[in-house]
């Protein structure tokens, strides 16, 4: 069914905006339009409510439309729209600055903000390398990424990023190598953390071998990669790469735009998966996604490092920032949306309801025999689909259509079903989603 003719857009409109990560042609065919959302839920332009099965871009677990935070929103627009982020101030970005801190792991608490995920991203690697240059070692310049990672859309991010389709149509990046990933044989259908995949943190001796400690600046991975597929690590994993890390003088950063304020039942993934890296990229959930901010945690000997060397005290420490940076009206909407992860106790509320939410994913496994895996941590799910026609997303696109026709929103990437519900959801809401994917995977079967 053709939504075109229900639309207000013309198709010059629609022409006009080259969508991102969209399939363009396609989507301009029959525009799935979303009009408002409330809740756990979206409306579209039929008026239907669709469930909203990945919290919008991994970004929205306290739901849709909070009170709070457009309170905090409409108030700050009408007291401070803009105030220039280079060289004067506002009381807010401060503000949040030690809230965001208090979710971080002790010691990385000096927290410079971005626009995004991806600008985190490139922020972290760009202090990571002006670091070891401030420390004398300035050959310190290459990165190590990992397959299947995801950190952002720059040139720095698809450069230590792992997934295929986002790099090898822009050619060459920064240099960067790659740990191999996690999802191997024999862990297929684990709950929670997989027993096996720890040796693959050893590959990283091997790439230390090879361009030698002296030329490498730092390793980034997603504690739990997300847009990958939702690959867990292996248990002792991450220690593993820390261990490393810290024996050859490699800077360890996770890549946590994802994973941070909650969606792993835990304040950080770092706190989840029990690992301190040197610093913590961050965005999407800290502001609900109402607005685009993000940030970068740094430990205190970084942010130590630039001030001991800056030279005079009028004098840039770290000549780097943006327009954009601690945007009045989105660090009004970061202290509402952190201030109601912790007065609604939801943290605590996704990791009561985790093992519930494992149980009810992994329901799936028999559902048919194009389900080849599910992996599962706090609140989010990956089911891989067996590919057709050798094909690998034809598969989850068909799939997550048609359950968007169904009334309920998911992710399809590469050959896998992305779940990751809103924090508050509830457990019928669980099960209707859970049951609606079921009945249209077995339609594929």
């Amino acid at each position: 069914m053709s939504h075109i003719a229900k639309s207000n857009l013309t198709q010059a409109q629609l022409d006009a905006h080259w969508m991102s990560y969209t399939g363009n042609r396609q989507f301009k065919k029959d525009p799935r339009i979303i009009v408002s959302a409330e809740g756990n839920y979206y409306t579209d332009l039929d008026g239907r409510k669709i469930f909203d099965g990945l919290s919008g871009l991994w970004t929205c677990g306290l739901g849709h439309s909070v009170p709070a935070i457009n309170e905090a929103v409409a108030q700050q627009v009408k007291t401070l729209d803009y105030s220039p982020a280079f060289q004067f101030g506002h009381e807010k970005s401060f503000q949040l600055a030690e809230q965001i801190s208090q979710f971080m792991p002790e010691g990385l608490n000096r927290i410079f903000f971005t626009g995004s995920g991806s600008e985190s991203v490139d922020t972290a690697l760009k202090i990571a390398r002006a670091y070891w240059r401030k420390k004398g070692m300035g050959t310190k310049t290459k990165f190590i990424g990992r397959a299947k990672g995801y950190h952002g859309a720059g040139i720095s991010g698809f450069s230590v990023g792992g997934i295929p389709a986002n790099r090898t149509l822009y050619g060459q990046g920064l240099e960067s190598y790659h740990l191999p990933h996690t999802q191997v044989a024999g862990n297929e259908f684990t709950k929670g953390m997989p027993d096996q995949g720890k040796e693959k943190a050893e590959e990283l001796l091997n790439l230390i071998a090879l361009h030698d400690a002296s030329n490498i600046a730092a390793v980034i991975v997603e504690p739990m990669s997300g847009s990958g597929g939702v690959i867990i690590p292996p248990k002792g994993y991450l220690q593993r790469l820390r261990e490393i890390c810290d024996q050859h003088n490699i800077l360890l950063i996770f890549d946590e735009v994802i994973t941070a304020f909650g969606r792993m039942g835990a304040k950080t993934g770092s706190e989840a998966f029990g690992v301190t890296p040197d610093a913590i990229t961050m965005a999407k959930q800290v502001t609900n996604g109402v607005i685009p901010m993000g940030a970068v945690a740094f430990k205190q000997e970084i942010y130590d490092t630039f001030m001991d060397t800056g030279g005079p005290e009028y004098m840039l420490e770290v000549p780097h920032g943006y327009t954009y940076s601690a945007h009045p009206i989105a660090c009004a909407a970061g202290l509402a949306s952190l201030g109601e992860i912790k007065k609604q106790g939801l943290i605590q509320r996704v990791n009561d309801m985790s093992p519930a939410w494992e149980n009810s994913v992994h329901q799936l496994k028999g559902a048919s025999d194009i389900v080849t895996d599910i992996r599962n941590y706090g609140f989010a799910a990956g089911i891989t689909i067996a590919p057709v026609d050798n094909e690998p997303s034809k598969r989850p696109f068909q799939i997550a259509m048609e359950m968007w026709d169904k009334g309920y929103y998911v992710r399809y990437g590469a050959d896998t079903i992305q779940l990751a519900p809103p924090f508050i959801t509830e457990q019928s809401e669980i099960d209707s989603m859970i049951n609606a994917l079921g009945d249209t995977i077995k339609k594929h079967s």
